[in-house]
């Protein structure tokens, strides 16, 4: 991504600490983005209606309402990729943020380049998306699971699946080489943009959601390999 993409770009930075807060907007702000603020659910809401943000970074425990519920909202206003915060590790609690429309998240405390760097992923994800859909790239068939790229829609045995847009993205990745087992590294690079295996525990977060919407056969786990995508149907 281009320096001039990246000042084009808007982030909005949701955490009530107003320490972290002012960290994360000055680091991004000095990485070339612009920067809303907020620092609690409502406002949160407020500033999503008046910046129209490229992507949200977004606290999970917040004042007023809290990140999934924040999340939930700016889903269904219009799709934006998201980056939750959480103190918490628990897997349930990341899978309820995954399942709210959450594309990636960070535990604290994290590093701020780390927090660049899955901003700058996510954002490269949403670029491709578009190209894909602008190139109307033919649609993906694997048994009973048909993938239209270009609508970004899927349909299992004929019934519309609804996926996050992570859960689409890595279904579309497995989809290109049905029965090969992909590698968590190239999954990671593909899906998420990164160059090694960091945040494995968001791909198997992602896949653990996608198992429950598809099926959990279709994706087949080899341990300390990577995952494959079955023709099932």
């Amino acid at each position: 991504m281009t320096q001039e993409s990246e000042e084009a770009r808007t982030v909005l930075v949701v955490e009530d600490d107003p320490t972290i807060n002012q960290a994360l907007s000055d680091r991004l702000t000095a990485e070339g983005f612009a920067v809303a603020r907020a620092v609690d659910g409502p406002g949160a809401l407020t500033a999503f209606a008046e910046h129209a943000p490229d992507l949200v970074v977004l606290d999970l425990m917040l004042p007023g309402i809290d990140g999934l519920e924040v999340c939930r909202r700016v889903q269904a206003q219009r799709p934006v990729p998201v980056l939750m915060l959480t103190a918490k590790v628990e897997e349930t609690d990341v899978l309820v943020g995954l399942g709210v429309g959450a594309d990636d998240y960070l535990t604290k405390p994290f590093r701020m380049r780390e927090l660049v760097a899955r901003v700058r992923a996510l954002l490269r994800r949403v670029d491709r998306a578009v190209e894909l859909a602008a190139g109307r790239e033919p649609a993906l068939t694997v048994g009973d699971v048909v993938l239209d790229r270009a609508a970004r829609r899927v349909h299992l045995a004929g019934a519309e699946v609804h996926l996050t847009p992570l859960e689409f993205d890595l279904l579309a990745v497995l989809a290109e080489q049905p029965g090969t087992v992909r590698s968590r590294e190239s999954l990671m690079s593909e899906v998420w943009g990164w160059a090694d295996a960091r945040g494995t525990r968001t791909l198997d977060s992602h896949v653990k959601s996608l198992r429950a919407k598809i099926g959990a056969a279709r994706v087949r786990t080899v341990h300390g390999v990577g995952y494959a995508l079955e023709v099932q149907g």
